[in-house]
């Protein structure tokens, strides 16, 4: 992938932006941080040379000045709510984000319930935390929240919340997932520390949308496509633009919500340091966009992939998910594209039609595409990735790099120890079964070798696919798409 982005320019940008912030305020600086800061996958594929784990290093620049506060929603302890990409409930992924951050040195100070109610789950919670060594506090739900302002700043509305002790400049307030109550956390904690006689600030940090490119930029497009199902809206910070005269982007609940939160601001601190969304960010991805047309390509993909994406989710659950594909067929309008724009599409139609099987095509980061069919001992998408392999180590297609002796003991161990129907191979079998062709054959373990340079790759499924294909092309770096119907359309259940 052609890359459009520089990250080392803006891991030194975005941490001299933030400390300015700080310096702004008098020295201390609750940060809401929204996204990802793990594994930003999301950014990664539309800022191509963003690094996933970006916003992590960046922190680690400020690492002696921050230190890291968890919010999560009591309210969503009680339900048990799920994080989708890892399938662990919040209150577990809380604790590994505190692991994960503590690992890589950086100091996690507490952990904030919010929307809190007194919920036997959530109270089980805190004892849990405090018994791991981690402190825990209790922010309340308050009547009227967000539109009572004079309720929610006084003492029966923050005041009734618990301080939470910070030490360090730089509060980074973080959260399992959205609607976990970050910016309300900030605006209590300034709410205290004013009462306390300090002063203190509040700043947001969001990739996305990114303020200083066009409001239709692909990128922003992009932004909107991930979220089509929350209906997040780009739109012209009006704001900004009445106080500036300057024309930068911002999301439609940011927008609705900043007079609340300037109202906030002025009972909290006298008067409001912000005169509009924009100003209370600091992000400065777009900065380090060097190559736009660059940045657009991946952000197309990424558009078509997210249509793709709801298409899948539709059949698999049955469900009517008629507004998002509505929504993502508008954001491909406007971008002037349509899902012929992703090359790997139309090779893998063709080869079904052709062979009236499923077939996967990959087109790899020069370009080239392979098409992988359905056959006799590979499934269509193992025997892509095997071409794939060969093509990037230079092994004529006809060559055979794997062995019968080395894919028919797993075939045996498939059919006749473990209960399968189809004797065909995986993508993860496959690559079993090229390891084990490694040892003896070099041509194997050349194309071996090259996993590493499919990072970055684009492939389609004329199927749905297992998830153990589907998880194994994610884990090469491989972006996936399908055509959202069952390779036996008769069958009323489908295994995943």
């Amino acid at each position: 992938m052609k890359k459009g982005f520089d990250n080392q320019k803006y891991l030194s940008m975005q941490s001299e932006k933030i400390k300015e912030r700080i310096a702004k305020f008098g020295g201390k600086l609750y940060l809401e941080f929204g996204g990802k800061l793990f594994d930003d996958y999301h950014a990664s594929r539309v800022l191509p040379g963003f690094e996933p784990d970006s916003k992590l290093q960046m922190l680690l620049q400020l690492k002696d000045q921050a230190e890291i506060v968890v919010v999560i929603s009591a309210e969503d302890i009680a339900k048990n709510k799920i994080r989708g990409d890892y399938g662990i409930t919040y209150d577990l992924d809380t604790l590994r984000l505190i692991d994960a951050f503590q690992e890589i040195g950086l100091y996690v100070g507490s952990v904030c319930l919010t929307k809190f109610k007194g919920q036997p789950e959530a109270e089980n919670f805190i004892k849990r935390l405090e018994g791991l060594g981690i402190k825990a506090y209790k922010h309340y739900k308050i009547p009227g929240y967000p539109n009572d302002v004079k309720k929610i700043v006084s003492d029966e509305g923050y005041g009734k919340n618990e301080f939470i002790e910070t030490t360090r400049p730089l509060v980074v307030i973080t959260a399992p997932g959205p609607g976990s109550g970050k910016m309300a956390t900030c605006l209590s904690q300034l709410y205290h520390e004013y009462k306390r006689g300090v002063k203190a600030g509040y700043a947001k940090f969001e990739t996305f949308p990114i303020w200083n490119i066009p409001l239709h930029h692909p990128v922003n497009l992009a932004y909107e496509a991930a979220t089509a199902d929350l209906n997040d809206v780009n739109m012209i910070d009006y704001y900004h633009l009445e106080a500036y005269g300057e024309t930068t982007v911002n999301y439609n609940r940011d927008l609705e919500i900043f007079p609340v939160v300037d109202s906030m601001f002025r009972l909290i601190m006298g008067e409001s340091p912000y005169k509009s969304p924009t100003d209370m960010g600091v992000n400065m991805a777009g900065n380090c966009i060097f190559d736009s047309d660059a940045c657009a390509e991946a952000s197309n993909q990424e558009i078509i992939r997210r249509y793709y994406k709801c298409l899948n989710e539709e059949k698999i659950s049955g469900l009517s998910k008629e507004e998002e594909k509505y929504k993502l067929e508008l954001l491909m309008n406007q971008a002037g594209i349509d899902v012929s724009a992703r090359k790997s599409v139309q090779p893998a139609l063709v080869r079904e039609q052709v062979s009236g099987r499923p077939a996967t095509a990959i087109e790899l980061p020069s370009g080239e595409i392979v098409v992988g069919g359905t056959g006799d001992l590979l499934g269509a998408s193992a025997s892509a990735l095997l071409k794939a392999l060969k093509v990037l180590a230079g092994i004529p297609a006809e060559q055979y790099i794997i062995s019968a002796q080395a894919i028919e003991p797993i075939q045996k161990l498939k059919t006749s120890y473990l209960g399968s129907k189809n004797p065909r191979l995986h993508t993860d079998e496959i690559l079993i079964a090229l390891s084990t062709s490694a040892a003896n054959n070099e041509l194997a373990a050349r194309a071996l070798e090259k996993l590493p340079e499919l990072k970055g790759s684009n492939a389609h499924s004329s199927v749905i696919l297992s998830s153990v294909d589907e998880t194994m092309f994610s884990k090469l770096g491989i972006q996936l798409t399908s055509e959202p119907k069952y390779e036996e359309e008769d069958k009323l259940y489908h295994k995943k």
